[in-house]
């Protein structure tokens, strides 16, 4: 793998990071994982707002995540695009397990102990769930299978926080715990280049201009 200042052997292939508008879990802090919960009226107006910025994006492909709330955010930018949805399993949220509802603070009331192992360990997933680990070993395949099967183009991925959070940190080549040091806000954009000799590039993070 290549590093540092040299020159791309070719131009990258730009993914471009959407997470969902919002819902009623996101409104209330609650751990969103497979639930197939629906974007709230504000969540739409988001999702609009965002599709209408990437009208004059160079956007070849939509790709979202299987879940409602992703792909209802998608609808909307592609139908702005004229392009059809692309549904990829690797890029839907992490399983809670047990936590799936919760506050932070309910868990934490209900499981402190588990808790701490979750947020020590990056290993270790919810009673019932997906660790971090795991869900890293799931978006790094679905992103390299992604760009080998879309090389060279612009790829728009409406997915989750921690997805998106996940591409980041391999890009930076980031400890996985770094997940804990990102904030992403529903209906923002991330920006990340990968290119065919091996490195990726952050872009951007977290833009909301279209919010404003």
């Amino acid at each position: 793998m290549s590093s540092g200042w040299g020159a791309p052997d070719e131009a990258p292939t730009r993914l471009v990071l959407l997470r969902h508008g919002q819902t009623p879990m996101s409104v209330e802090r609650r751990f969103a994982g497979r639930g197939d919960i629906p974007l709230t009226d504000a969540g739409h107006a988001q999702a609009a707002a965002v599709a209408h910025r990437l009208a004059s994006w160079p956007i070849d492909v939509v790709v979202s995540s299987p879940l409602a709330r992703a792909r209802d955010t998608a609808a909307h930018a592609a139908e702005v695009l004229g392009l059809p949805v692309e549904v990829d399993e690797g890029f839907v949220e992490t399983d809670f397990g047990d936590w799936e509802g919760m506050t932070f603070a309910e868990a934490r009331e209900l499981a402190p102990d588990d808790v701490d192992r979750w947020l020590a360990d990056t290993g270790t997933g919810p009673p019932g769930g997906e660790s971090f680990a795991a869900v890293a070993a799931r978006v790094g395949a679905a992103r390299h299978a992604l760009v080998e099967r879309h090389r060279g183009r612009t790829v728009l991925v409406v997915s989750h926080v921690t997805p998106i959070k996940i591409v980041v940190q391999q890009a930076m080549l980031a400890p996985l715990s770094a997940l804990y040091r990102m904030h992403l806000d529903t209906a923002c954009l991330t920006e990340v280049d990968c290119f065919a000799d091996g490195p990726m590039v952050v872009r951007s993070l977290n833009d909301t201009a279209h919010l404003a």
